[in-house]
């Protein structure tokens, strides 16, 4: 077994031992479907340790080009964010004194926003309810950009916020992920990395759910 595959096999172990990654509940997406595994953000990113262990394995398995040529790190708020500006300081501590510094740029999350101002049409239908702040739109112009999340369910949110970078001009290198469901169904046309991958066995449509049926109760945080 190669370092990288260890270092997945570790990681899964350690997000179930740490209750991050839960695999008996009745979560509710957000994206029309339910199911009984779901990534717990909060216990993720509760301690500040844990998400610094966890950046740095999953920099382990990203090729070192990618790590050397990137220059923005991006995510949605606010797990993914939280992920990326971790990313983005470690990056740092990975390449030269001479290497210029690494910046950030959170991807933020506004219902109001939902039908869009200030946007193009094709980025209205495929960005939905994720904008980028003008200040770092205007950053990501002309600029390698790496766009890491928490967790990949369907992909959505990794392809929704990839249209975001593309149409401020940045270049996306690949996407990134702490856990990847291995149910994604849209994807961003670059390479994907996760540091541990677990394959649901069911993915309700909310309107047929099972556990909804059996008034098994949606697990709360």
């Amino acid at each position: 077994m190669d370092r990288r595959a260890e270092n997945r096999e570790r990681a899964l172990k350690d997000l179930q031992q740490l209750e991050v990654l839960m695999l008996d509940g009745h979560f509710d997406y957000g994206n029309g479907y339910h199911g009984r595994v779901y990534l717990n953000p909060h216990q993720l990113f509760r301690h500040p340790s844990t998400i610094w262990r966890f950046a740095q394995d999953l920099i382990d398995i990203l090729p070192t080009e990618i790590v050397q040529a990137t220059e923005i790190v991006a995510g949605p708020a606010t797990g993914g964010a939280l992920l990326a500006h971790t990313i983005a300081g470690l990056f740092d501590s990975r390449r030269s004194l001479t290497h210029p510094p690494c910046s950030f740029a959170p991807i933020h999350y506004d219902p109001s926003t939902s039908l869009g101002t200030g946007l193009s049409t094709s980025l209205r239908a495929s960005a939905g309810e994720f904008t980028l702040r003008p200040f770092y739109a205007r950053e990501l112009k002309g600029k390698r950009v790496l766009l890491a999340d928490d967790v990949r369910n369907t992909g959505q949110t990794l392809a929704r916020c990839a249209a975001l970078v593309r149409e401020a001009g940045g270049s996306l290198l690949a996407t990134i992920q702490i856990y990847d469901r291995l149910e994604a169904a849209d994807i961003a046309g670059v390479p994907n990395f996760a540091l541990a991958e677990y394959k649901a066995l069911e993915n309700f449509k909310a309107a047929d759910c099972p556990l909804c049926a059996g008034k098994v109760p949606i697990t709360r945080f």
